[in-house]
């Protein structure tokens, strides 16, 4: 997931070189970016559906492989078609790592820890723009733009091969791990996921209000989340009237947040349920939480008289973002059972349907109204999220009934 996201930072971060070397508009660029979404987007379900199917290792290994490839040929487009036409085939490599992901550690860790794993695959997406903008900025000042989508298409064909070497599709597969450790990792797993390949029943999950509600949720957190993606650096440049090396620093702050934050809400979610609390406080109640203190700092951000205040306060707002993120993801594995590979593709697919929107709507409003009716549009989603999470009951796992041969999810 650090691979994943510092391969989707950089061009956010060369976007001003890409746009004075090519004369590409905001609306371009926004483009650019949702041509990306669309793609991730449009292959996340049936991304979740190959993490169900065949084995997770192997998606992901091929997953990474393909992304890379497109990442390095970015550096040798030199038209608007042509960035177009590899940010999308690169956003279909993507698509399918984080159901993979999911679906591989949901056979690696116990049920107790779900919490936490799903907490630290997100937490290292988020702190890929982290380290990928001040390396991004780094590489462009020393080797110029094109090397830095080079460089890193080569971190990810490196990262394949140390897949292949230590992930193994299974506990018992892997010399890292002791009889102790498997025991411990197997307790109370469901066999029947193992031995038999299954497609999700997709039909009856569209029934349920849940399941809509859990992928609403993820839409709302990732369009806040890609909204920064896309337009944070240009946003410090061209608002807070950052210079690209302070702007390379200050971008950093707001993503450390979020990555510390989502760690911290899934071993504290774990921890609440270990206590004795309800799925939902730790789920449902944490997720509306962070949703609303995200608004109300992105407000504050917007409204902020001085470039210190706004970077502080969208730092705490992303920090807020992260108590939302876990439980928001972990809840795939609460309510999808055998089938998470595909709950989370599902949730996956909502939150990209943020970020297909999220770089076009923001360019326009950026456009017509300026960058702090952006950031406060943004702020008035978030009560979007506070209503979704409360719906989700993750106390109550889609159940499957069959009556006279039609399978119903409740």
């Amino acid at each position: 997931m650090l691979v994943a996201y510092m391969d989707r930072v950089n061009l956010s971060v060369a976007t001003p070189v890409i746009m004075d070397e090519f004369n590409f508009s905001k609306m371009e660029i926004g483009v650019l970016q949702t041509c990306f979404f669309i793609a991730y987007t449009s292959m996340q379900v049936p991304g979740g559906i190959l993490s169900d199917f065949f084995k997770p290792r192997s998606v992901v290994a091929g997953a990474v492989t393909w992304w890379s490839a497109f990442t390095v040929l970015t550096a040798y487009c030199t038209s608007f078609n042509g960035f177009a036409v590899v940010r999308t085939l690169f956003g279909l490599g993507e698509a399918p790592i984080l159901p993979a992901l999911n679906a591989f550690l949901g056979r690696w860790f116990p049920d107790k820890e779900k919490g936490l794993v799903s907490a630290m695959v997100l937490a290292g997406g988020f702190i890929g723009p982290a380290i990928g903008t001040g390396l991004t900025v780094a590489i462009m000042a020393a080797l110029g733009w094109r090397h830095v989508f080079i460089v890193y298409g080569f971190v990810g064909f490196a990262f394949v091969v140390a897949w292949h070497l230590l992930a193994k599709a299974s506990p018992q597969e892997s010399p890292f791990v002791n009889q102790e450790e498997t025991a411990y990792i197997e307790e109370g797993r469901i066999e029947e996921a193992e031995k038999q390949r299954k497609i999700a029943p997709w039909g009856n999950f569209l029934k349920s209000s849940q399941f809509w509600a859990a992928g609403i949720q993820g839409c709302v957190a990732d369009y806040i989340m890609y909204m920064f993606l896309s337009w944070l650096p240009l946003y410090l440049l061209e608002a807070q009237h950052f210079s690209l090396s302070e702007m390379g620093i200050a971008a950093i702050f707001p993503w450390l947040a979020l990555t510390c934050c989502t760690l911290l809400s899934g071993w504290g979610g774990d921890r609440l349920v270990a206590a004795g609390h309800s799925k939902k406080v730790a789920r449902s109640y944490l997720a509306a939480g962070g949703f609303i203190g995200c608004g109300l700092l992105l407000y504050l951000g917007a409204m902020a008289t001085t470039p210190t205040m706004n970077v502080i306060c969208l730092t705490l707002s992303f920090g807020f973002l992260g108590l939302a993120y876990a439980p928001a993801w972990a809840v795939g594995h609460d309510i999808g059972g055998k089938y998470v590979g595909s709950v989370v593709g599902w949730i996956n697919f909502g939150g990209n349907m943020g970020g297909i929107f999220a770089p076009v709507v923001t360019a326009w409003i950026v456009t017509t109204f300026g960058w702090q009716a952006a950031i406060i549009s943004t702020a008035i989603f978030a009560a979007v999220g506070v209503v979704s999470a409360l719906l989700v009951r993750p106390d109550s796992p889609i159940k499957l009934q069959t009556l006279n041969n039609v399978t119903i999810a409740k």
